[in-house]
């Protein structure tokens, strides 16, 4: 989330954003540091301190603003080791788990290129909730010390994580050699391109991955609307199909062998079915409140418990560090399942389908149409609405509009509504659709699942009117 007072940091669904030189400056970037190591000193008192790892992105000045950051810390007597390249975030995840106390990452995601950001991880994951408002406290009385002089190490990352990814995918040489055809990785030049050489093979075809702190003039967000450029060589090059990762690799995107774009509420549904079919995964489903109705469905044909959780992949985190949690997913594209961190991560992601095309040998078209067949057709469609003002209660907007439902809409019935992220309005087929205010920018969301575009368009504009009455 932005923030236009250098006094005022927080850590909104998955970190603090802004734009460059107006909220997100070196005086930020230094009083965030200082907060975080006040938050330190008061919280491990009584123990070791952890040791920090400090991870960046591609964005314009990245690398700066991490070595301001790291500076600061270790000005404060702690421990910490800076990346030698960008990053992807999922790696500094990962080095939560490989010795290191807390990782911080300068990045924003999926943002355009004149914001950036600062994201925190602890044990796996995107610091919980309770973390981040601890340390958004102790920002907005921090005061940084001088840290000029203060001694930082420098540590190449890359092969840790590489070696992670190599032991998910069985060997990733391997798995990319067995592949029954092309496949194309767009990094869309965020900081997954610091891991192509993870993708070197005949088989795999790799765009955008030239460092380009602009990204070629397109947000870093894989969305139907910044892929044209993956659809036109999946095309091209008869591909099985496409991914694309994000600016800071943790996002995901699926495009079939016929240029077709998938919805997160597409391929959810595709890896889970794909990960019970194997009969070695059991546990709940958790997905975030904006997610579809067909992986509900696949839960229920397996017996399996599911749940919705407020929007943000840290909720479904902590359900799976502590419950038993065999598949998470969010409608932004942050996918994970039980064996691996409780964290997103698209070149994970990228090497699970690899896999899947190699096993099945079939193209992702006619694996999905499987799912379609079983389960049924998902047309998801997201519109957001810019308002006069922001809504700063959520609950209170979904409860006023709440009272309002009639008894039908389109037709069928109401059979649930859902007020944890906004208003969900589930019908007797499992149609739905959610509004959600941003709570922090005039904006709202809305989200909608039907079997047809039409539908959902339909749906959306209802919603429309139930906002405006």
């Amino acid at each position: 989330m932005s923030s236009h007072q250098a006094n005022h940091i927080s850590f909104g669904t998955d970190g603090f954003r802004g734009v460059i030189a107006r909220d997100f400056t070196y005086d930020v970037v230094r009083k965030a540091a200082q907060g975080m190591a006040d938050y330190i000193a008061y919280k491990y008192m009584r123990t070791e301190k952890p040791s920090i790892a400090v991870g960046y992105d591609r964005r314009f000045m990245s690398d700066r603003f991490a070595r301001a950051l790291a500076e600061v810390l270790a000005a404060n007597g702690l421990a910490v080791t800076l990346s030698a390249t960008p990053l992807p975030t999922p790696a500094v995840s990962l080095l939560t788990t490989k010795g290191y106390g807390i990782g911080v990452v300068i990045t924003a995601s999926h943002n355009k290129h004149f914001y950036n950001g600062i994201k925190v991880k602890l044990n796996g994951r995107s610091a919980p909730p309770a973390v981040t408002a601890d340390i958004e406290n102790y920002i907005g009385k921090a005061v940084p010390v001088k840290a000029a002089g203060a001694s930082v190490e420098v540590k190449d990352f890359r092969k840790i994580y590489g070696d992670y990814l190599d032991s998910r995918a069985g060997g990733t040489s391997k798995l990319l050699a067995k592949l029954p055809g092309k496949v194309v990785v767009d990094f869309m030049h965020g900081a997954g391109a610091e891991m192509a050489g993870l993708f070197d093979s005949k088989n795999v075809i790799r765009i955008r991955e030239e460092h380009d702190p602009l990204f070629g003039g397109v947000a870093p967000e894989p969305v139907e609307s910044n892929l044209q450029p993956l659809v036109e060589a999946v095309r091209k090059n008869k591909a099985l199909f496409g991914v694309a990762l994000d600016g800071d690799a943790d996002r995901f995107a699926l495009v079939s062998d016929k240029g077709q774009y998938f919805t997160p509420c597409q391929t959810a549904p595709l890896l889970l079915d794909y990960l019970l079919a194997g009969g070695k995964y059991r546990g709940k489903v958790a997905q975030a409140v904006s997610m579809g109705y067909l992986t509900k469905r696949i839960a229920r044909a397996a017996g399996l418990p599911f749940e919705e959780t407020l929007v943000g992949f840290k909720y479904i985190a902590e359900k799976m560090l502590s419950e038993d949690v065999a598949f998470g997913a969010e409608e932004s594209g942050g996918y994970a399942w039980k064996g691996n961190l409780p964290e997103r991560d698209g070149a994970l992601t990228a090497l699970f389908v690899m896999g899947m095309a190699v096993k099945t040998g079939k193209p992702v078209s006619a694996l999905y149409a499987e799912i379609e067949k079983k389960y049924g057709k998902s047309a998801f469609i997201r519109r957001d609405f810019e308002l006069d003002k922001p809504i700063p209660n959520k609950h209170s907007f979904a409860v006023k509009i709440k009272k309002k439902l009639p008894k039908l809409l389109l037709g069928r019935k109401i059979t649930e509504t859902n007020t944890i992220d906004g208003l969900k309005i589930v019908l007797d087929n499992d149609w739905w659709v959610l509004m959600r205010p941003s709570g922090t920018e005039p904006l709202l969301r809305t989200y909608a699942e039907t079997d047809t575009p039409e539908n959902t368009r339909r749906f959306l504009d209802l919603a429309g009117k139930l906002i405006e009455k």
